[in-house]
């Protein structure tokens, strides 16, 4: 199995290739690269592998940049540093994401994945284009609200939290006003930059610049204060308020 690293840590790609050589019996190396520039100019001269793994963060820029400069035909397993909540979705749809550290057994358990699509490519293609199309979307950044009669465009960072209330969404604005938006909490989690917005519970979405205060609660949960809110029990459920802290501690 011909195999390509494209990692700009030097550590982290000896490590990679140690794991490959140790879970594939069959492995080569084919190369181990460590930019944008390089990788491209390998991809347009070379075979392509069977297999890629590639480091998203590279020292001239994002890999995506190489599938925008450059046909990759080989499935890709990607190694990251980034939030793994941001990326759910793109673990659902590739054929896999590590975070790094590499871990051995994850590793191993992402080469079987693409052992069992090997007989399906294009399902693989398909998982690929998807994972890069998931990871270069753009977040909302504003949203038209109704003020009277009259249309308003606001910031989605100057809207301090979105809550729930009888079927209906609000935002809340620094200067205290809730307004009426179309969409569901369910669909504002998908739409916004997870860096700065967190679900806590199923009512209420939190900018990360809106929390005053955290106290400790009942049952292992959190109580939030936050700025302009008036509600005295914003709570953080309690499956939520580990990566709450992780999120948080970023």
């Amino acid at each position: 199995m011909n195999i390509l690293i494209i990692e700009d840590e030097p550590q982290a790609a000896q490590r990679v290739e140690k794991l490959v050589n140790a879970i594939v019996t069959d492995a080569k190396v084919v190369a181990i690269l460590d930019s944008v520039k390089s990788s491209v100019q390998w991809f347009t001269s070379n075979p392509s592998p069977d297999l890629v793994i590639m480091d998203i963060q590279l020292a001239d820029g994002i890999s995506f940049q190489i599938f925008e400069q450059c046909q990759v035909k080989s499935p890709v397993i990607f190694t990251t540093a980034y939030d793994e909540y941001a990326l759910k979705a793109f673990k659902v749809n590739s054929i896999d994401y590590i975070l790094k550290p590499v871990d051995a057994d994850e590793l191993k358990q992402a080469i079987q994945k693409y052992k069992s699509l090997t007989a399906a490519p294009d399902k693989i293609l398909e998982s690929i284009g998807y994972a890069v199309q998931m990871l270069t979307k753009k977040f909302k950044e504003r949203f038209v609200i109704k003020v009277g009669e009259h249309l308003k465009s606001i910031e989605a960072n100057d809207i301090l939290f979105f809550f729930s209330l009888e079927k209906t969404t609000f935002a809340q604005t620094a200067d205290g006003r809730k307004h009426i938006l179309d969409f569901t909490i369910d669909q504002l989690e998908g739409l916004l930059d997870t860096s700065k917005f967190f679900r806590i519970n199923r009512k209420y979405m939190v900018n990360v610049k809106s929390i005053q205060d955290m106290i400790n609660h009942s049952n292992s949960r959190l109580k939030l204060v936050l700025k302009t809110c008036d509600d005295p029990d914003v709570i953080v459920a309690r499956e939520r308020v580990q990566e709450f802290k992780d999120w948080l501690d970023k």
